[in-house]
C-alpha cells in the first residue's frame, strides 16, 4: 500500500512539473520549448509542438473540433535554420489528403493531392517562391489516367490545355495567354470525333465557329463582334 501510495505521489508531482514545462518563454519574451494550447473554453487541443527561441522546430501537430474532440488534421515538420516546412493535411480517418512544403502560410514547391479513397494521385501543382503556380498541372482520374493538363506561368494559364476521357481521348483543347482563352480551340466526343472548333479572344469566342455530327460540317456560326452606335440626338 505504502509503494503504490509513493508511485501515485510520484506521477503527479511528475505532472506537475510537466505542466510547469509548457507554454514557457524564454528572457526575451519569446515562446521556448514546448506549447501546447486548447480550443476557447475546453480542455482540447488544437495544437501542439516545441519553439526554440521563438523559432518553430520539430513536428507541430494541428486537430480540428469535431464532437467535443480533437481530430488530427495536419501536421508541420520545421528545421532550425530554415522558414519552410514540410507539410501534410489529413482526413479524419488519418489519410492523407495533400502534402507539400509551405513557406509560412505560402505553398511553395511540389504539391500532391490524393484520390478520396486510395492513395493514387488526385492532382500534381508545383509553386513559385510567391505561392504561383507554375509550369505544368495535372488530374488524374482514379485509374491514374491523366484527366487534364495545363500549363502556368506565374499563377496564370498559358499555354495549350487539355481534358481527356478515361479512355485518353482528348474531350477538349484549349489555348490560354496571360490567364485569358486566346487562339484555337476543339470540342470531341468519347470517340475522338470533333464536335466543334473555332477561335476564342480574350476569353471569348471570336469569328467564325464550325460544329460537326458524324464528322460532317452542319453549322457555322460567326461571333466576330459588330458595335452597335446609337444614334446621335440632335
Amino acid at each position: 500500500m505504502k509503494k503504490q501510495y509513493i508511485i501515485i505521489c510520484f506521477l503527479m508531482t511528475y505532472s506537475v512539473i510537466i505542466a510547469q514545462n509548457i507554454n514557457q518563454f524564454d528572457n526575451n519574451g519569446k515562446r521556448n520549448g514546448i506549447w501546447k494550447k486548447n480550443f476557447k473554453n475546453t480542455n482540447t487541443i488544437r495544437y501542439e509542438g516545441q519553439f526554440a527561441h521563438g523559432k518553430e522546430i520539430g513536428l507541430f501537430k494541428f486537430y480540428k473540433y469535431y464532437k467535443k474532440r480533437s481530430i488530427l488534421s495536419a501536421t508541420k515538420l520545421f528545421y532550425e535554420n530554415s522558414t519552410i516546412a514540410e507539410v501534410k493535411f489529413l482526413a479524419s480517418n488519418g489519410r492523407i489528403i495533400s502534402e507539400g512544403k509551405m513557406d509560412g502560410k505560402t505553398y511553395i514547391g511540389t504539391w500532391k493531392y490524393f484520390q478520396k479513397n486510395s492513395e493514387q494521385l488526385l492532382a500534381l501543382e508545383h509553386y513559385n517562391d510567391n505561392g504561383e503556380l507554375i509550369g505544368e498541372r495535372l488530374v488524374y482520374y482514379p485509374s491514374g489516367q491523366i484527366a487534364e493538363k495545363q500549363n502556368y506561368i506565374n499563377g496564370k494559364l498559358n499555354g495549350e490545355s487539355f481534358w481527356f476521357s478515361d479512355k485518353n481521348v482528348v474531350l477538349k483543347r484549349y489555348k490560354y495567354i496571360n490567364g485569358e482563352l486566346h487562339g484555337g480551340a476543339k470540342f470531341y466526343n468519347p470517340k475522338g470525333e470533333l464536335l466543334s472548333e473555332g477561335q476564342y479572344k480574350k476569353d471569348k469566342k471570336h469569328g467564325v465557329w464550325k460544329f460537326y455530327e458524324d464528322s460532317k460540317l452542319v453549322e457555322e456560326k460567326d461571333f466576330t463582334y459588330v458595335p452597335k452606335y446609337k444614334k446621335k440626338t440632335p
